[in-house]
């Protein structure tokens, strides 16, 4: 693991952390297992067939389908860095994670959530161009523009939030390592420590506000100008077809933004509602969009549908042949 669990004056404190789950539905939790392990199952494979169809068809060697490749191995990142831990807990009861698991956890959840919300901004930039600047559409979205944009997402959330779990890794813990969510997320494990943690709130707040709101302000922008484009189209459906290439993207983001707002309302509220619902809707946040993302872009995308058939079918051409 990344992070170990000492303090700024050396002494080890806490070396593991409980994650209580949902203690509202102890009863019935095992019956919330199925859902959760369905989504998970279905995230799985939807993403890697998605992977596997984007490099075995070459004319899905584009940027824009480059952009979903990577949506797809954050969304594997995303599933995988909270999933199985969380199905153990109601499976199993296995509550406990050692302290740089937890560290660790913090730092792959808001990486990638960071990503993601990276990924949603270039790609709303590519939609832009495609509908407000067709005829210089190949210029400017080139392979080489694919590499500098992954390259500054990619230094820009795994430098800026590497603070993070250092930060929480330096607090004094004392006793308190009961965590109130099903996975470590940074403000729940470091509100435990017996210390001021100001610093370390106040860091997440400040990355997470300038990330996600950037990202969602320049993506606004970017269909405030894509609205007006369409609607100066004088063809009949020429606007509805420009817009029907917007569709999958737009319906991803606005339950990815959306869930965010509602983690935030129920955070500032979590004195007023049971703990298990802002648990859930974490929850749901990591593990829906995994499963949502590649079904639909898979189903309303029809070359990705057409390369999905083209590698099933020869697949099947060669499992024939053995």
């Amino acid at each position: 693991m990344f992070f170990s669990n000492t303090s700024s004056s050396g002494s080890t404190e806490v070396s593991e952390f409980i994650l209580v789950g949902f203690p509202g539905i102890q009863s019935w939790q095992h019956w919330l297992s199925i859902p959760l392990a369905l989504l998970f199952f279905i995230a799985l494979m939807a993403n890697i067939t998605l992977l596997i169809t984007f490099y075995a068809d070459p004319n899905l060697h584009e940027p824009m389908y480059y952009f979903l490749a990577m949506l797809a191995l954050v969304d594997l990142g995303l599933c995988n860095s909270v999933t199985p831990k969380l199905l153990g807990i109601l499976w199993f009861g296995a509550k406990t994670i050692s302290s740089s698991a937890c560290f660790t956890q913090i730092y792959f959840i808001h990486c990638l959530l960071g990503v993601e919300s990276g990924v949603f901004l270039v790609m709303a930039y590519d939609r832009y161009v495609a509908i407000c600047n067709p005829l210089r559409y190949l210029y400017i979205i080139t392979n080489s523009f694919v590499v500098k944009a992954t390259a500054f997402i990619l230094i820009r959330n795994t430098v800026l939030v590497l603070p993070l779990p250092f930060l929480a890794a330096r607090l004094h813990y004392c006793s308190r390592n009961t965590i109130k969510y099903s996975f470590c997320a940074n403000l729940a494990v470091v509100s435990l420590a017996c210390e001021d943690f100001t610093i370390s709130s106040a860091y997440q707040l400040t990355v997470a506000w300038s990330f996600l709101s950037g990202d969602l302000a320049l993506i606004i922008i970017s269909y405030c100008f894509i609205f007006r484009a369409v609607l100066k189209l004088q063809a009949e459906g020429a606007a509805m077809k420009a817009l029907s290439t917007c569709s999958s993207h737009l319906t991803l983001i606005l339950f990815f933004y959306t869930v965010l707002v509602v983690l935030v309302i129920t955070h500032k509220n979590a004195h007023k509602i049971p703990s298990d619902i802002p648990n859930m809707a974490n929850v749901l946040h990591l593990i829906v969009p995994p499963s949502l993302n590649p079904i639909v872009y898979g189903v309303r995308t029809k070359e990705i549908k057409h390369g999905i058939q083209k590698v099933f079918v020869k697949s099947r051409r060669l499992s024939s042949e053995t």
